[in-house]
C-alpha cells in the first residue's frame, strides 16, 4: 500500500509538469536490442525463443523500450512522456530480477540545457512529494571526455578507440596502458610497413592491387606508420586523461576546477565548449557533486548523467542525456533525448 501511495504521488508530479503516460512493450527483440543499444545488455537480459525460433527478451531497460515505442508511433513533434512499469534483469537474487520503475523522457526538443534541468527538477520534486529528505545528487557529463580527447594530439584511430570504450572502465584502463607504453607496437612490423610504403610510392598510383588503387594502399600505410606514437607524448596524453578522470568537486566549483585542470596541463581554454546544462543544474536547491568519472556504466549516454541518493546512500533515481540512442534504434537521424527513472524497489525499504 505504501508503494502504491508513492506511485500515485509521483505520477501526480509527472502530470503536473506536462508528462503524458506511455506504455512501452514488455516483449522486445533481443538481437535488435543488443545490435542497436550495446553489448552491455546481453549479460542482463532474460531471453527466450518464440514459436518461430526468434530470440525475444523481457524489456531490460524502460528507456530503450520507450524509445522503440516512440519510433513505432512515428512521433515527429516534441514528446514528453512518463511510464510506470517493470524492467527485468538477471540477478543473483530472484528478488532483484524485477525492477519497478517510474520514469520520464523528453524526445525531440531543441532546448537541451532546459530539458536536462526539467527532468532532474521533476524527479527531485517527485521525491520531495513522498517526503524523502536530505537527498544528494551526483552528476557527470560524458561529452566532456569526448571533447578532451578531440583536443589531444593523437592518431585518429586512438581517439576512436578511447571514445568507443569509455563506458568499459577495465578495458579502457588497458587501452591507456597500451597507449602509454607502446606495448602494442611491434618495431619489426613498423619497419616492414615503412619499407612497403616507400616501395609503393614509386609505383603508378592508379594501378590496382587486390582491387584497390595503389594510392589508397599508400594512404593506409601512411596512417599505420604514423600510429607508433612518441613515447614522451604518449605519457603526457595518458597523464592528462588520468588527471581529468580524477576531477571530483561540488557543482558550484566546476568552472574553477576545470580551469585549474586546463592551466595545469597547458590546454586550450576552448576545450570544454558548452557547460550550460551542468551550470543550469546548480539552480536546484540540493547538494550536488560533480565527477568526470561518473556515468560510464551505460553505453548510450551522451551528455549529462546523474544519480540521486537517499540519506542512507541508497540510489533512488538515475538518468541522463542520450542523443544518439534513437538513431541506433532505427531513426534516420539523431534525436535529442533525456530521461530519468525512480527505482521503486529502493523506496520500499
Amino acid at each position: 500500500m505504501k508503494s502504491k501511495n508513492y506511485s500515485d504521488n509521483i505520477i501526480k508530479v509527472f502530470k503536473k509538469n506536462g508528462f503524458v503516460l506511455s506504455e512501452p512493450d514488455v516483449l522486445l527483440d533481443s538481437d535488435y536490442i543488443i545490435e542497436r543499444s550495446g553489448e552491455n545488455f546481453r549479460k542482463i537480459m532474460l531471453t527466450f525463443e518464440d514459436d518461430t525460433g526468434k530470440s525475444m527478451c523481457l524489456r531490460p531497460d524502460l528507456t530503450v523500450a520507450s524509445c522503440i515505442k516512440y519510433l513505432k508511433d512515428n512521433s515527429k513533434a516534441n514528446s514528453k512522456i512518463y511510464y510506470s512499469g517493470q524492467a527485468y534483469r538477471r540477478s543473483k537474487s530472484l528478488k532483484k530480477v524485477i525492477n519497478y520503475q517510474l520514469g520520464l523522457e523528453i524526445f525531440g526538443s531543441k532546448n537541451k540545457s532546459t530539458d536536462d534541468l526539467k527532468v532532474l527538477k521533476t524527479i527531485t520534486s517527485s521525491i520531495n512529494k513522498i517526503k524523502i529528505k536530505n537527498i544528494s545528487i551526483k552528476v557527470g557529463d560524458v561529452s566532456l571526455f569526448k571533447q578532451l580527447i578531440e583536443s589531444l594530439k593523437m592518431p585518429e584511430r586512438w581517439r576512436m578507440r578511447l571514445k568507443r570504450h569509455f563506458w568499459r572502465p577495465k578495458y579502457f584502463e588497458d587501452l591507456l596502458n597500451r597507449l602509454e607504453t607502446n606495448s602494442d607496437v611491434d618495431p619489426a612490423t613498423v619497419e616492414l610497413d615503412k619499407k612497403k610504403f616507400y616501395e609503393m610510392k614509386n609505383i603508378d598510383q592508379n594501378k590496382e592491387v587486390a582491387s584497390r588503387k595503389v594510392s589508397e594502399i599508400i594512404s593506409r600505410f601512411d596512417r599505420k606508420i604514423k600510429d607508433p606514437r612518441s613515447f614522451k607524448e604518449n605519457k603526457k596524453i595518458v597523464k592528462i586523461i588520468k588527471d581529468f578522470l580524477k576531477i571530483n568537486c561540488s557543482l558550484d566549483k566546476l568552472d574553477k576546477t576545470l580551469n585549474n585542470f586546463i592551466d595545469k596541463n597547458q590546454l586550450s581554454r576552448s576545450v570544454f565548449k558548452d557547460l550550460s546544462s551542468l551550470k543550469n543544474l546548480s539552480r536546484l536547491n540540493s547538494k550536488i557533486t560533480f565527477s568526470t568519472n561518473f556515468g560510464r556504466d551505460i553505453e548510450y549516454y551522451s551528455g549529462v548523467v546523474f544519480e540521486i541518493y537517499s540519506s542512507s546512500n541508497k540510489e533512488i533515481a538515475r538518468g541522463g542525456r542520450y542523443d544518439g540512442l534513437l538513431k541506433n534504434l532505427g531513426s534516420d537521424k539523431n534525436i535529442s533525448a533525456v530521461g530519468a527513472a525512480i527505482n521503486l524497489n529502493n523506496l520500499k525499504i
